[in-house]
């Protein structure tokens, strides 16, 4: 399955995974920056300014690791200050992430104050040329 854009890859989820998805992306685009973009990347949505910011991966598309949910993970989650403990670590060393398994679990406060610092961060790396 290799899916190109937002509407295949909603047409591959169950209607609770699109949805988590769906609230996760609108959080996102609101909070990054205009120089920030939005790509598929192994079939999910990827977010990145100068390098990764963060990735949206529901657990329906193989190889993300997780069983059951949808999984936001903050790229280099083990240099952001998550001083609320929002993030889970798994085996990754540098990706730190959070599962949701209903779209009410969603709290869009500690998301925005997580992608603010991480596009702190972003904004340090040098552009790639």
């Amino acid at each position: 399955m290799k899916i190109r854009n937002i509407v295949e890859l909603f047409a591959a989820l169950p209607e609770d995974e699109r949805i988590i998805v769906d609230v996760l992306r609108q959080i996102i685009i609101e909070t990054l920056p205009e120089y920030c973009k939005e790509k598929i990347s192994y079939n999910v949505p990827f977010f990145y300014g100068n390098k990764g910011i963060c990735i949206i991966w529901p657990s329906t598309i193989p190889r993300g690791g997780i069983q059951k949910g949808v999984l936001l993970g903050f790229w280099y989650g083990n240099k952001l200050n998550d001083r609320d403990r929002f993030l889970s670590h798994g085996t990754n060393k540098q990706i730190f992430y959070k599962i949701y398994y209903t779209p009410e679990e969603i709290d869009d406060e500690p998301i925005k104050k997580l992608l603010k610092e991480a596009i702190k961060l972003d904004s340090s790396f040098k552009k790639a040329s």
